[in-house]
């Protein structure tokens, strides 16, 4: 079947059929907004104003093909990323599935972890550990008893909740022209290999680490089968998650910057030690009538993230490890196991391992970014054999995000070694 016949073949792609395949892409940008969003773009904002706009912005933009492919490989060919992987070479599969167990373990933790302190600002008096032991058990009860219809459904909600409230937000500092710098404050600039280790960390996750591609083909296949969701319709579905995602990244910066960078104010590296100060950001400029409503809306979010963070490495592990021992058919009591071995992985961690969980999570984003170039490498072999063409300029466009990619591992590997001091 050629080009021309495949797409003549496709259903017609309608307004009510492009909505009705937004999903995985929601889901997506629900997963990304957590880590790289709420903490990393607002602390980059905090610190360093603006001047870190331009590689957000350029992370995001370069990134974009190779998570592009992980859909565009499933909504083609049927086939999830992994299988694509297995079929390429089983020692990339087997690369995957290493990456993805370190992952699931340090990410749902501290995602857990950042929406217990969220919910302690609600529930003062009760531990920590319990509060996070309280969110990883209903995230338990959520997935094992709704499946991805439930979590597809609450994604949606948070995300508007969360974009209306941030935007909201920024517009008013906006209005009132930003926090008024200190007299004896200095800007310190991020050009220069001290920061390096900060920006690393910062791309590793922005919009969201590139296990999320595969993980995003598993949601789509998923979709897939539940609505029927065409290869136009389902591409629309990527694009709205991914330029969404992208978007607020920008407007969680300037929300670091307008109300936080210059004030004064030493701003916590630690991810749940800043979201106290990020509920401050929200109250100072919407008004202190809307901290515990925006207190909400971030444990909201961050529930979200643990919800589809959680089901999404589950599931990227069931379905490596069903492909690696070659079986035929798909298991949900499978995915129930792995699903709450991530859960009790991530208690343990939390439980035993608090007071490292910052490098950690500092470590988990610098990872990200290093495999980054491998497996955006792999998305877009695997892509160009697929039945849909990328364009000349997709492809172009896609060697040059891998430059850019490559470069900024290499320079940081070389900092890493001694080599440039």
């Amino acid at each position: 079947m050629n080009k021309a016949t495949h797409r003549a073949a496709e259903p017609r792609s309608t307004w009510q059929s492009r909505l009705g395949a937004i999903g995985p892409g929601i889901l997506m940008a629900s997963a990304a907004v957590g880590g790289s969003h709420i903490v990393a773009s607002t602390q980059a904002g905090a610190i360093y104003g603006w001047q870190l706009a331009a590689i957000i912005i350029l992370v995001n933009v370069f990134k974009y093909p190779f998570f592009r492919f992980g859909a565009q490989y499933t909504l083609d060919t049927g086939k999830s990323l992994l299988e694509g992987y297995r079929d390429k070479n089983p020692l990339y599969l087997w690369a995957f599935f290493v990456l993805n167990i370190f992952a699931t373990v340090v990410n749902v933790a501290g995602v857990a972890l950042i929406t217990a302190v969220i919910l302690s600002f609600m529930l003062p008096g009760i531990g920590i550990n319990y509060l996070a032991g309280g969110v990883l058990s209903v995230t338990l009860l959520v997935l094992l008893a709704g499946k991805y219809s439930a979590l597809d459904g609450v994604s949606k909600i948070i995300m508007i909740a969360l974009t209306a409230s941030t935007v909201a937000a920024v517009a008013i500092a906006a209005a009132n022209g930003g926090a008024a710098a200190a007299p004896d404050f200095v800007a310190p600039s991020p050009w220069n290999l001290a920061s390096l280790g900060f920006i690393i960390a910062l791309m590793g996750w922005m919009p969201a680490p590139i296990e999320f591609s595969a993980i995003n083909s598993l949601w789509v296949s998923v979709k897939r089968k539940l609505d029927h969701v065409s290869y136009r319709d389902g591409l629309f579905d990527f694009n709205v998650g991914y330029i969404g995602s992208a978007l607020l990244a920008v407007v969680f910066l300037a929300l670091g910057a307008l109300v936080q960078f210059g004030s004064g104010e030493e701003v916590k590296m630690a991810g749940p030690a800043y979201i106290a100060q990020l509920i401050d950001m929200y109250a100072r400029t919407i008004g202190e009538w809307a901290r515990w409503l925006v207190a909400f809306i971030a444990f909201a979010c961050m529930f979200g993230t643990t919800l589809t963070a959680t089901d999404g490495y589950a599931r990227a592990n069931t379905e490596a490890l069903r492909l690696l021992k070659k079986e035929p058919s798909y298991s949900i009591r499978a995915l129930n196991i792995w699903i709450v071995a991530a859960c009790i992985a991530g208690m343990v961690v939390i439980l035993f391992f608090k007071g490292s969980l910052a490098p950690m999570l500092k470590f988990a984003m610098i990872t990200a970014f290093l495999t980054t170039p491998v497996f955006a490498w792999l998305n877009l072999m695997l892509a160009r054999g697929a039945q849909h063409k990328i364009h000349t300029s997709l492809m172009a466009f896609s060697w040059l995000g891998l430059i850019y990619l490559v470069g900024f591992a290499v320079l940081f590997l070389l900092q890493l070694s001694g080599a440039l001091g």
